[in-house]
């Protein structure tokens, strides 16, 4: 694996834009980095970055490179994976981003339960909400991405698409928390509302569907953080919304009643890979499990 290591600096520099950076983070001087990086452009033939006045960045030759680099690392993960399966010890680790909806409950489930099995494999889990999670794929910092309505994009491979209904959250001593059945969007709006940001996927559904209304609307908090949301409605007479594996199932406080899908239909959930990139045994088999998992709470929310 000649120059491996002076590829990972070189894909560190192209992340970071800076020479400077790269070199304090490896606690090299910036001169040494400068000179590998050298060396191996005149082997390689070819400059890989452009030089400017404030940092450096990829040239159309270092962009070519820093791919190829990337499918290598994946690859060379995948067969230690492979190596350690053989042994009978799977080990690794498993990266993946997700939307805020699955990180209080989901991710640390199905987290637990793997490593109950495989306890030498580790995890890394990044919050990233829509186009961030696919873009954290095409970019090799993720094996996996579970998001909520992800934009279209021919890079990302689906492993699992399902559904789940939207859910109005409020206090429990709130005057809807009484109310029977599936709740009406209409009845919501009668309330103030603490609703998700624009950088949350389930925004522009909750925007159309209001807009449908045809009804004025109090919005009294906005924010990108569900948990703040969440947490809101207990200070407040609001309504707050959140897919269903978002929502704090048994909390002694908070209440949570589905909308009703003639105001607000389901929400997808996916779950995906980088297309053509074999993941290492770990990860896959993690994806299996969270599959399963994802099929049993589909099955179980679309029942009456």
């Amino acid at each position: 694996m000649k120059h491996l290591k002076t590829l990972t600096y070189i894909l560190d520099v192209s992340k970071s834009g800076s020479i400077r950076k790269t070199a304090e983070k490896l606690n090299i001087t910036p001169s040494a980095l400068t000179r590998k990086i050298q060396d191996f452009e005149y082997e390689l033939g070819t400059p890989v970055f452009e030089r400017l006045p404030q940092g450096v960045r990829l040239n159309a030759a270092g962009e070519l490179l820093v791919r190829h680099v990337r499918n290598q690392i994946s690859d060379f993960e995948r067969i230690r994976s492979q190596i350690a399966d053989l042994a009978g010890a799977r080990r690794g680790q498993i990266s993946i981003a997700c939307s805020q909806a699955f990180v209080d409950h989901v991710m640390p489930r199905e987290i637990a339960k793997y490593r109950s099995q495989f306890p030498l494999v580790s995890f890394v889990t990044q919050v990233r909400d829509h186009q961030k999670a696919v873009a954290a794929l095409q970019e090799h910092e993720a094996d996996l991405a579970l998001v909520i309505q992800p934009p279209p994009s021919p890079e990302m491979q689906t492993l699992l698409t399902c559904s789940q209904p939207l859910c109005a959250l409020m206090s429990r001593d709130h005057p809807l928390a009484q109310q029977e059945g599936t709740l009406r969007l209409r009845h919501c709006l009668e309330f103030p509302l603490a609703l998700p940001d624009h950088s949350l996927a389930i925004r522009p559904m909750l925007d159309a569907a209001f807009a449908r209304m045809l009804m004025p609307i109090n919005v009294v908090i906005e924010s990108g953080s569900f948990e703040l949301l969440r947490n809101y409605t207990l200070l407040e007479h609001v309504i707050s919304f959140q897919v269903l594996s978002g929502v704090p199932v048994r909390h002694e406080k908070l209440f949570y009643k589905p909308i009703d899908e003639r105001d607000l239909g389901p929400v997808q959930i996916v779950l995906g890979q980088l297309r053509g990139r074999m993941l290492p045994v770990a990860a896959a088999k993690f994806a299996d499990q969270l599959s399963i998992s994802l099929h049993t709470m589909h099955e179980s929310a679309s029942k009456p």
